[in-house]
């Protein structure tokens, strides 16, 4: 169970997102507050989650419906599946970008200087058809899992890919590492100044670290929903966001060091890790370019297939909502998910290139959906389901989910209950606030 959550949570929210969210923010500082984020609130905001899903046994909309009474706080539901449809339709378009670095990886296309790496992928971000195939490519692989049954495929898929992914990840940390002038990543990554953390850094790490565990878009919730009544949600919860906290740590140490090494900055955004780990695969096994081509193909594969688990999790909070609100068939409901993706997918993709008078306030379109999904939607859905969980839901009902009906001691739940009513809602509301100068 715990590979299976892990498996939906691990993905490009740990290895791409993270690393530029980091490289964006000032890096160790930013860390710090992150793994605050996830074991302060991340952790609490699964559990609930966890309840709401196991107890109503529905979509993440009729969930919250059923536990409200069919009151307004339904619409907490229904706002986790929007956000949810959101990221589904403009992440399919990076996954489609891992897709394309597997086929050149395999084909060869990735040597050369750094400036070639920058080159190839501009010109590959900014094309006007590959993306769209990539992104299409994608999401067909996850419509043809969606259909034919999720549970199995992300279970047995997790339990090969999470091993391997991690195996993979350490050893080209040890090549990053290794690399000339790649102590100064080192230090960026885990010599904290402090000087740089203000009320943006604080908003990011909260988003990134909903974002990284699928909190408040209807994904755990889903998975929840198929929980038994023997599942330990408490643990459960742990061991998922130490898992996800891990990789997203060694994608950093994966990444940093390489990008001092080279000469790319930090900051460079959401193509940070395209462009510097083509440059690990080819300075650190420029002396056994056989071992460095497989290691190439082998960790754009698997970064692919994390990709693709995270998408399929995505896709099915839509698609059980669709199916049970419409009364459809499972096949139909995929189908009107994958359509939209699709329309979302090339709109934000033609936003990076052709297109890219698609802006809104100076950011493209890609990255308004980025902005608005990750570091507003996620917050205030994980404000407001604290405050259904803390508040409105009965009590007897919270703590009968989180002991198993009595079968576990539960000695932590006096202090889950409280950093729910209190802590989590008020750390969330103070950290949105200030960053839009409202407090």
């Amino acid at each position: 169970m715990v590979l299976a959550t892990a498996g939906g949570a691990v993905g490009l929210g740990n290895v791409w997102r993270f690393p530029y969210m980091t490289g964006e923010n000032g890096g160790a500082a930013f860390i710090i507050v992150y793994i605050g984020c996830v074991f302060l609130l991340g952790i609490p905001c699964m559990i609930n989650e966890f309840i709401i899903g196991r107890h109503a046994a529905s979509n993440t909309a009729r969930a919250y419906s059923k536990l409200s009474g069919g009151k307004a706080w339904k619409w907490v539901g229904m706002l986790g599946v929007l956000t949810g449809f959101l990221i589904t339709g403009y992440y399919a378009v990076v996954s489609g970008w891992c897709l394309e670095y597997v086929i050149a990886s395999l084909t060869g296309q990735l040597h050369g200087s750094p400036d070639y790496f920058k080159a190839f992928f501009s010109d590959f971000e900014t094309n006007p058809w590959e993306p769209m195939v990539c992104t299409l490519a994608i999401l067909l692989i996850t419509h043809f899992v969606i259909i034919h049954g999720v549970r199995n495929g992300i279970e047995r898929a997790s339990k090969i890919m999470m091993p391997t992914l991690f195996i993979l990840l350490l050893v080209i940390v040890v090549a990053s590492c290794m690399l000339p002038g790649a102590t100064e990543g080192i230090r960026f990554l885990f010599k904290p100044d402090f000087s740089k953390v203000d009320s943006g850094v604080f908003l990011g790490a909260l988003g990134q670290s909903f974002y990284s565990l699928s909190i408040a878009m209807g994904c755990i919730c889903t998975y929840a929903s198929y929980y038994t009544r023997q599942t330990n949600l408490v643990n459960t919860a742990a061991q998922t966001c130490t898992i996800d906290t891990v990789v997203a740590i060694l994608a950093g140490l994966m990444i940093f060091p390489a990008a001092f090494s080279i000469g790319v900055n930090p900051d460079s955004g959401p193509s940070l890790i395209f462009i510097t780990l083509p440059n690990v695969f080819e300075k650190a096994f420029a002396g056994a370019p056989i071992l460095g081509f497989v290691i190439s193909f082998a960790f754009y594969a698997l970064l692919a297939m994390a990709a693709l688990t995270s998408l399929i999790s995505l896709h099915e909070v839509s698609t059980a909502f669709f199916q049970e609100e419409l009364h459809i068939s499972r096949k139909s409901a995929a189908t009107i998910v994958t359509a939209s993706a699709v329309v979302i997918g090339f709109f934000c993709s033609m936003s990076l290139g052709q297109w890219s008078f698609l802006e809104i306030g100076g950011k493209e379109l890609f990255d308004i959906f980025d902005f608005v999904t990750g570091q507003i939607f996620l917050p205030v859905g994980g404000f407001l389901t604290c405050i259904f969980v803390g508040w409105f839901i009965p009590k007897k009902i919270i703590k009968d989910e989180f002991t198993n009906w009595g079968t576990l001691k539960g000695r932590l739940f006096g202090v889950y209950f409280f950093l729910v009513r209190i802590v989590c809602p008020l750390c969330i509301l103070a950290i949105f606030l200030h960053q839009f100068g409202l407090i």
